[in-house]
């Protein structure tokens, strides 16, 4: 998985844009965050992942997926090694992020 490969990937799901966050390229749904590239560092990447999902993908895949430290990674920012993961495995977890964040933002709406 390429930076680019993940790029790609994210942009493909509905209503997403790309923007940035501090500093890093990041990827929106409704105007929130669900995954960014970059971080902690070049070839990573991190996406926002439900807790059932975080503990899923850094248990079966923990060679390219852990739990970003501090709060952050309590709430759900899970880090992607890129080079280390499939391209199905990050499809999946950008998949969940997406669908996780498009459904908190329409939840609020609802409000």
């Amino acid at each position: 998985m390429t930076a680019q490969e993940f790029r790609r990937l994210a942009l493909r799901l509905p209503h997403t844009a790309e923007g940035a966050h501090m500093g890093h390229p990041d990827f929106r749904v409704g105007g929130r965050v669900f995954a960014t590239l970059g971080y902690p560092s070049a070839g990573w990447a991190m996406v926002r992942l439900p807790p059932e999902y975080q503990e899923f993908f850094v248990r079966t895949q923990s060679a390219s997926f852990a739990v970003v430290k501090g709060a952050w990674g309590r709430a759900g920012a899970t880090n992607i090694k890129l080079r280390l993961a499939s391209k199905a495995a990050a499809a999946e977890a950008l998949g969940v992020a997406w669908e996780h964040t498009a459904t908190r933002k329409q939840a609020k709406r609802g409000r």
